[in-house]
C-alpha cells in the first residue's frame, strides 16, 4: 500500500495578492506518479491529432497512359504497356500513403490515472497555484498578463484551469503564447505535463474560497496612508486648540489692560 500524502498550494486573489494556503483534495493529489500511464496517455493523445489526410495516386488514378507508347515488338527497346507506370516520370506511386486514422484508444481509467498522476507530478513541483475566483466582464489581456506577473511565472508555461467554460477568461489569455486557458474538466495529461505552472479555480477542486473584493484589497495598502492622514489631522486638530486657548488667554489680558485704561482715565477726570 502506497502512503497517502497531503499537499499545501499556495493561494491568490484574482488580482494576485496572497492568502492563505489551501490543501489540496487527497482524493486526487494522493502522491501517485505512474510514468508509463502518462506515456501512453500522452502519446495516444498526439496520434489522435493527426488527421491522415495525406494521399498519393496510384497508377489507376494518374490520367493519360490509356495505350501502349511503342508496339511490343521490333523496336529493340524494353516493352512498355503505358506512360503512367511507377518506372516513368509523371507516373503512378507504389506503396504511397492513403487516407488513414491514427486514433489510438486509451480505457477511461487508465486516463483517469494518467491524468491524477500528472496534477501529482505539478503537485510535487509546488508548481499549482489555487486562484479564488476569475470573474472578467470582458475580455482584459493585461489584466491576465499582471496577475502571471504578480505571481511570478511570466517567463514558464502556465496552464488556467477554470470552473466550467468562461469565454472572457479563455479571450484574455488567447494571445499569449506561453498562456494556456480552459476548463478543468477538459484538461488532458497532455496539457498537464506541457505546463509549467497550473493555476486552478479553487471552485473546481471542490474547496470554495470566498473571493476578496476590489475594495478589500485595496484597502490593505491604504491603511498606512489613512493612518498617516488621521494623525495629521489629529495633529491639526491639537494644534487648533493650542491656538485657541492662547488666544482665550490674550482676552483676558487684553479686557484687563483695557479696564486699567478706563480706571486711570476715571480718576483723571476726577482730579481735575
Amino acid at each position: 500500500m502506497a502512503e497517502t500524502t497531503t499537499f499545501q498550494a499556495a493561494a491568490y486573489t484574482a488580482q494576485g495578492a496572497e492568502r492563505e494556503s489551501v490543501t489540496l483534495p487527497e482524493a486526487l493529489f494522493d502522491g501517485t506518479v505512474n510514468m508509463p500511464v502518462m506515456h501512453q496517455a500522452v502519446k495516444a493523445y498526439l496520434a489522435n491529432q493527426r488527421q491522415g489526410n495525406a494521399a498519393t495516386k496510384i497508377r489507376k488514378y494518374v490520367s493519360g497512359g490509356n495505350q501502349k507508347p511503342w508496339k511490343q515488338k521490333g523496336t529493340g527497346r524494353a516493352r512498355q504497356g503505358s506512360i503512367r507506370a511507377p518506372q516513368w516520370v509523371g507516373g503512378g506511386t507504389v506503396f504511397g500513403p492513403i487516407p488513414r486514422s491514427y486514433a489510438q484508444y486509451v480505457p477511461r481509467q487508465v486516463r483517469q490515472l494518467a491524468r491524477k498522476s500528472a496534477f501529482n507530478a505539478r503537485a510535487r513541483e509546488n508548481a499549482i497555484f489555487v486562484i479564488d475566483a476569475l470573474a472578467y466582464d470582458a475580455p482584459k489581456t493585461k489584466q491576465l498578463v499582471d496577475l502571471i506577473g504578480r505571481l511570478g511565472v511570466a517567463d514558464q508555461k502556465v496552464l488556467i484551469l477554470t470552473q466550467g467554460a468562461k469565454p472572457n477568461v479563455f479571450l484574455s489569455g488567447r494571445n499569449l503564447p506561453r498562456v494556456h486557458v480552459m476548463p478543468y474538466s477538459d484538461v488532458s495529461t497532455y496539457h498537464i505535463l506541457w505546463s509549467d505552472v497550473v493555476l486552478i479555480e479553487s471552485g473546481a477542486l471542490g474547496s470554495q474560497l470566498e473571493p476578496a473584493g476590489e475594495g478589500e484589497e485595496e484597502a490593505r495598502p491604504k491603511k498606512a496612508g489613512g493612518a498617516r492622514k488621521a494623525a495629521a489631522k489629529a495633529g491639526a486638530k491639537k494644534a487648533a486648540k493650542r491656538g485657541a486657548a492662547k488666544k482665550t488667554a490674550k482676552r483676558p489680558a487684553a479686557k484687563k489692560s483695557a479696564a486699567k485704561k478706563s480706571a486711570s482715565k476715571s480718576t483723571k477726570k476726577k482730579g481735575k
